[in-house]
């Protein structure tokens, strides 16, 4: 039994190699005692794994694979139902010992064996098992491998079933504090602004007359119209908006002492850069989550997640409403560092990451960005980081919100062409990620004398805090200008109050006189 544990056992099993054996001795001692019927008993033993491997190698097994996530992606650190069903073409039969191919993180592969104890009536056999993963990507799960056997026991053939699904694990994001970024806004993040001028009769807002209404407020003309009672909206809903700037560049995010992909989910990223996204996704939560619109752009001016294999729909730089936090997550899924270059070679595209090709909807997604790349001339001159193409695209949002950039390392150069940026909008906030924040120093004082609330972070920082100190440095400011504001409020009423009296004097004399 020794002997045959050693022997190959991907054609033939135990049983099978077991024959081949006493075939071979059988068909020896024919030789040499001269017995036909050994003969006959040797070319049986011998002819039977032989059948058995052709008639494996010549009848495919036909399953319909399929599976579900539940849900269907997941955030870092949580955990993903996979509900696998399997159906045969033929019902009945042995027993099949099958596997579920995972990636090497998620640790050992689950087996099982068709058909499961409690099919369902129509002969598909269910099989759950949970996944978790502490790293983003996009991972391939399955095929399904089964090792199917013939009736005799004899022959062994390995057979993949089915294809790959795609499991997207997205960046979990931290919370926030509440954000003084929408000013006056309520809690929904909905500014009310009142009408300054008076309205014609043609274009003023009306709505239904409301319990607590003010009689002054009724519209009598559209109320006639209505035949019912009609009041003014004297209150427009306006949606706030911001604008999100993230660093992608390898250099910035390539400095100190760090392992590129070190995760092993066939990204090209850093421990800086994975800090970088964590802060985009909360950001990106905190503000949607308060009825934002948000405009998302990468250190070009261009969409954020226009590289991004996983992203839906990568040319999408105006997120907004409830689905958008989902988009921006699975975009964020499978975004890597870019070259210095700017836009990624063809031969970068086509190669890739496995983990990444996996799923039809990965690739599709791959595919258009190979497309956009191939229309691209070569030797194109790509625009500097934080250069003309980004200020442009700013212009056009000028004071409409405020302006968030999450930064690499950046040279003091960088930090001069994006400091003019503060003036496009309402509030310009930065957070320069690094390994050592303290070298930042110089690009930090350059955009603070422009208008910035920057600060710098370690990967080992924690969000909340490095956003709480932004929100800190917006309130000291707020409150230096409104003391400003009250002090130069105050002179000037005093200097009002000091003139005022000296008419009723001067009148009082004037009379006194007469």
């Amino acid at each position: 039994m020794v002997l045959l544990d050693k022997l190959p056992s991907r054609i033939l099993t135990v049983r099978g190699w077991g024959f081949v054996l006493t075939a071979v001795l059988a068909l020896l001692f024919a030789q040499i005692l001269g017995r036909r019927d050994l003969l006959y008993v040797g070319v049986l033993l011998l002819a039977l794994p032989m059948a058995s491997i052709l008639v494996l190698r010549i009848v495919k097994p036909r399953f319909t694979v399929s599976r579900r996530f539940q849900p269907q992606s997941m955030e870092i650190g949580s955990t993903t139902t996979v509900t696998l069903s399997l159906t045969a073409s033929v019902a009945g039969g042995a027993s099949i010992s099958m596997e579920e191919q995972l990636p090497p993180r998620f640790g050992q592969a689950p087996r099982f064996t068709y058909p499961s104890r409690n099919p369902t009536r129509e002969g598909v056999s269910l099989y759950e098992y949970r996944l978790r993963s502490a790293y983003r990507g996009v991972y391939g799960i399955g095929p399904v491998t089964a090792e199917f056997t013939d009736p005799f026991g004899l022959g062994k053939s390995r057979h993949v079933l089915g294809g790959e699904d795609a499991l997207v694990v997205t960046p979990a994001p931290v919370e926030l504090l509440a954000s003084p970024l929408s000013g006056s806004r309520g809690n929904d993040g909905l500014a009310a602004t009142r009408r300054q001028a008076n309205p014609s009769d043609d274009d003023v807002m009306t709505r239904e007359y409301r319990h607590g209404d003010s009689m002054r407020r009724v519209h009598w003309a559209a109320t006639a119209r209505h035949s019912e009672l009609m009041v003014r909206q004297e209150e427009s809903v306006t949606t706030p908006q911001a604008t999100l700037l993230m660093d992608q560049r390898h250099g910035s995010f390539s400095t100190g002492f760090m392992a590129f992909g070190a995760d092993g989910n066939g990204l090209s990223t850093s421990p800086t850069f994975e800090w970088a996204v964590t802060a985009v996704m909360s950001i990106s939560t905190h503000l949607l989550e308060r009825n934002y619109a948000l405009r998302f752009l990468d250190h070009h001016g261009a969409p954020a997640l226009l590289h991004s294999p996983s992203a839906p729909f990568p040319s999408e730089e105006e997120h907004q409403g409830q689905g958008a936090v989902a988009g921006i997550a699975e975009g964020l899924a499978a975004l890597e560092l870019a070259p210095e270059g700017g836009r990624r070679s063809q031969a970068e595209e086509r190669a890739g990451s496995t983990v990444i090709r996996a799923g039809e909807a990965a690739r599709q997604a791959a595919r258009r960005i190979r497309r956009s790349a191939a229309d691209t001339p070569q030797g194109v001159h790509h625009a500097a980081a934080f250069g003309d193409d980004l200020l442009d695209k700013l212009v056009a949002m000028r004071h409409r919100g405020p302006l968030i950039a999450v930064l690499g390392v950046i040279t003091t150069e960088e930090a001069r062409s994006l400091a003019s940026a503060s003036d496009y909008g309402s509030a310009a906030y930065a957070i320069i990620v690094a390994e050592r924040p303290a070298e930042c120093q110089r690009q930090l004082d350059i955009l603070r004398d422009a208008g910035w609330h920057a600060t710098a972070a370690s990967p080992a920082a924690r969000l909340p805090a490095i956003w709480a100190g932004l929100e800190y440095a917006v309130g000291q400011a707020r409150n230096g200008n409104a003391t400003s504001s009250s002090t130069s409020g105050t002179s000037g009423t005093s200097g009002t109050s000091g003139t005022a009296p000296s008419h009723p004097s001067r009148t009082r004399t004037h009379r006194g006189n007469a």
